[in-house]
């Protein structure tokens, strides 16, 4: 499998990059409007074919580029059915894999960030997206987010998985760029070292985070599969123009 990881900064995004060797075919997870030049010049350079884009969940934080690069790469626009998008291709369910060549995307559904939020495990790596980040988690505070549903999520889902299994999220703030299963259940300051269900309710209750500057033209664009709204304020619009320059994480 070829597999990069790059890095939005406007928003702090990961998109990731995963392709089928013998096929030249190729999927990105999250991607993001600001990038998607850089994306398409990415596969040119490694000689792939875009066949979907895959994100987690319909984001508050930045609106996704699923819809621009079907436009320019013929590309297919998988999403979580549960999100009942009509401009989605591919309705993803927990227990029915995705394949593309010698690749097997496996959803799992771990709401909680949102109710519809999935994670996609490949081999021995796991995209998490929000609900699972580096020394953290996605916020429960929104979007029918719930911190009982994200702890059972992270808990019988996530770290389920094989310790050694690679943690991919979909955002960082601190320079991280990859964890992994052992070490987030050991040192996570929200869940790890065996946090309770309570405690981990209390303190997500507690948080008392700002308003998302930009969720209220993230959603309706992201429910449209990546498509900016015209009433988006100009101190704004670097969510939707492509930036100059986008730093590879």
């Amino acid at each position: 499998m070829l597999f990069r990881q790059f890095f939005e900064p406007i928003s702090s995004t990961f998109t990731y990059l995963l392709a089928c060797e013998e096929t030249g075919q190729a999927i990105l997870v999250d991607p993001v409007l600001p990038a998607w030049q850089r994306d398409l010049a990415a596969l040119a350079e490694l000689g792939l074919t875009l066949r979907y884009t895959l994100d987690t969940h319909i984001h508050a934080d930045h609106i996704t580029a699923a819809r621009r690069l079907k436009m320019e790469a013929g590309s297919r626009i998988a999403h979580p059915a549960h999100d009942g998008l009509e401009c989605v291709d591919v309705a993803v369910r927990e227990g029915v894999p995705l394949a593309m060549g010698s690749l097997r995307i496996e959803p799992l559904h771990t709401p909680g960030h949102t109710d519809g939020h999935h994670a996609y495990r490949v081999g021995e790596r796991v995209f998490t997206g929000d609900a699972l980040l580096i020394d953290g988690c996605g916020r429960t505070d929104f979007q029918n987010g719930d911190a009982h549903a994200l702890y059972h999520s992270i808990h019988d889902k996530l770290f389920s998985l094989p310790g050694e299994t690679l943690v991919y999220p979909a955002h960082d703030y601190a320079g991280h760029r990859v964890s992994c299963i052992a070490q987030e259940m050991d040192r996570n300051p929200r869940l790890g070292n065996a946090r309770s269900l309570d405690d981990f309710v209390a303190l997500m209750n507690g948080l008392d985070l700002a308003y998302p500057k930009f969720i209220d033209f993230a959603l309706p664009g992201n429910r449209r599969c990546g498509v900016c709204p015209d009433d988006v304020p100009e101190d704004l619009m670097q969510y939707c123009d492509r930036i100059g320059e986008s730093r590879q994480g």
